[in-house]
């Protein structure tokens, strides 16, 4: 007994209660596979909708069936046309919409998913503008441009950020909680 070094024993291994001992995969629910042949088709369909006028229906299409289960591709192809639905909303149809959709059986899940959206979004567009060319100036300071003069990027981040604004004053800030503490990946 006076050979064993006490110190190198882990007693986390010992506990059952301990963190080390628990299963992490019981943490994130468990989702169906998705192929992104499906997103796609879901896309076209979502995007008839939105021809023939009835941007709300095609709004809650794509927030009832976000593609947990997707690759990075088919989630891409999603987020596409959730973006393309949220520019096509008027700024004076957007409160009126996101509370009948709130109001409606399952709203609050549905908003929570157009927040994981929105920040996707905005991760996206950021992450587009951190792709862009630097110019040094002379003054020392850095000019940030595209490709072509386009602005594009901006465009899409204002039409996120003021969706962001009117969905925290419809749901609330718990919209942000619960959507940073959901484990399931837009």
């Amino acid at each position: 007994m006076a050979a064993v070094n006490w110190r190198t024993i882990n007693i986390d291994a010992l506990d059952p209660d301990s963190p080390a001992n628990f299963d992490l995969t019981s943490l994130a629910p468990a989702v169906a596979p998705v192929s992104t042949a499906d997103v796609q088709s879901l896309a076209g369909h979502i995007r008839q909708l939105l021809r023939g006028g009835d941007s709300e229906g095609a709004l809650r299409g794509a927030l009832e069936n976000p593609p947990y289960g997707a690759d990075e591709r088919g989630k891409d192809v999603h987020l596409a046309t959730i973006i393309e639905i949220l520019q096509s909303i008027r700024q004076s149809e957007m409160s009126p919409i996101l509370s009948r959709i709130y109001q409606s059986d399952g709203g609050t899940e549905a908003l929570d998913v157009l927040m994981k959206y929105v920040y996707k979004g905005m991760g996206h567009s950021s992450s587009a503008t951190a792709t862009k060319q630097i110019t040094p100036q002379a003054t020392g300071f850095s000019q940030v441009h595209g490709r072509g003069g386009s602005e594009g990027g901006g465009q899409a981040m204002s039409v996120l950020l003021s969706w962001h604004e009117k969905l925290v004053e419809i749901a609330g800030p718990g919209c942000i909680v619960r959507t940073m503490s959901d484990r399931r990946v837009v």
